[in-house]
């Protein structure tokens, strides 16, 4: 079974990330890492793994996490992994993600970049494992509700994970 990690940075849409969470299918082992200033808005659930705890199973490689998500992804937590500062759960489980050559998903939430969060997101794009995928969306498939945008970004961020789903209308030239 394929071992899926989400971290929560606090940024806005901390609650992108808890519904990413949720739906991950049966068919993947799931954690949640929250940093402290996400986890005002969540409840423990099985799992979850407070940032401030290094010596949680995701700090290490030989834990096996397949697949990273960092949604959102502050622009502190991105510098931080952009320059090798793993000084948390989150960046650490990053760290390891980056040696390990396993893929790293990072959805950064902030507007409007600066130079300096576009040098770090140019970095980390660099490497064949690691995706920057903000929070985007395509009007082509033609959301209704705060609920179809959620599902479009979730669903683009599942098939960077390789994780089948029909969460979104896809494109279609026709």
């Amino acid at each position: 079974m394929k071992k899926v990690l989400v971290c929560i940075s606090g940024a806005s849409t901390v609650s992108l990330g808890i519904k990413l969470y949720n739906l991950i299918p049966p068919t993947y082992e799931r954690y949640l890492v929250i940093s402290e200033n996400a986890k005002i808005v969540l409840q423990k659930e099985e799992n979850i793994f407070l940032n401030d705890d290094i010596s949680a199973p995701p700090a290490s490689g030989s834990f096996g996490i397949d697949i990273t998500f960092i949604v959102p992804c502050s622009m502190n937590t991105l510098a931080k992994i952009a320059l090798g500062i793993a000084d948390n759960l989150i960046t650490r489980s990053a760290a390891v993600a980056i040696k390990e050559k396993k893929k790293l998903i990072i959805a950064p939430r902030e507007m409007p970049f600066s130079e300096i969060h576009l040098n770090h997101m140019l970095n980390l794009s660099k490497l064949s494992n690691v995706f920057i995928a903000p929070p985007i969306f395509g009007y082509y498939s033609k959301p209704k509700t705060i609920e179809d945008i959620e599902m479009f970004l979730i669903g683009k961020w599942f098939d960077l994970a390789g994780i089948e789903n029909n969460f979104f209308k896809r494109w279609n030239s026709v």
